[in-house]
């Protein structure tokens, strides 16, 4: 299974059978995110450096204006999209697996969390894995030690306060704190 194919499975948001082909292809990438975060991780880099590293682990063209402040986590890489002057903080981890989507402009908290993949209720098909993107608009802030979990749209402009728990779309322009997140007001009220 090549990682095109890999990735269009899991965008198809089907039920992953464990231990099937696509399993052992998410372990196989999983190996090489392994490899190239711990290469992130383990000592400086310029921020050229980290970018170009940041090319390999997702498989595409990272802005130049990009920032990322290690430790830097995830267990796939090759789903994860990234816009335009992108800056995320230290300690973040991503399960890009079902797909992350981040717009232009975005500024990421220390110690985000971004989630795509939940397992199934049933005992019998626990190990089995349901896939859903999460897309995070243009000009998103995304507040330190927050977690974004499967399937959530966060709109542009909005802004996720620290240690929120965003379990449902947030609309654009709207402030949202707390477990779960809930919208407060628009950035635009005083």
């Amino acid at each position: 299974m090549t990682n095109n194919e890999f990735i269009e499975v899991m965008n198809s948001g089907f039920q992953i059978k464990c231990g099937s082909a696509v399993h052992l292809k998410m372990h196989e990438l999983s190996q090489e995110a392994i490899r190239i975060t711990a290469e992130i991780n383990n000592g400086y880099h310029t921020p050229q450096e980290i970018r170009s590293l940041m090319e390999e682990l997702t498989g595409q063209e990272i802005d130049e204006k990009f920032g990322l402040f290690p430790p830097f986590y995830t267990d796939c890489g090759k789903n994860i999209h990234i816009g335009k002057s992108v800056f995320i903080n230290a300690g973040c981890k991503f399960q890009d697996q079902g797909g992350i989507y981040i717009g232009d402009n975005c500024l990421i908290g220390h110690n985000t969390i971004i989630a795509t993949l939940n397992h199934c209720m049933l005992p019998e098909e626990r190990g089995d894995m349901l896939p859903k993107p999460v897309h995070i608009g243009n000009n998103v802030w995304i507040g330190s030690g927050s977690v974004i979990l499967s399937g959530v749209t966060i709109g542009d402009n909005a802004v996720i306060g620290a240690g929120s728990v965003v379990t449902k779309d947030i609309p654009a322009d709207m402030i949202a704190v707390g477990s779960p997140a809930k919208v407060i007001r628009s950035i635009y009220d005083k």
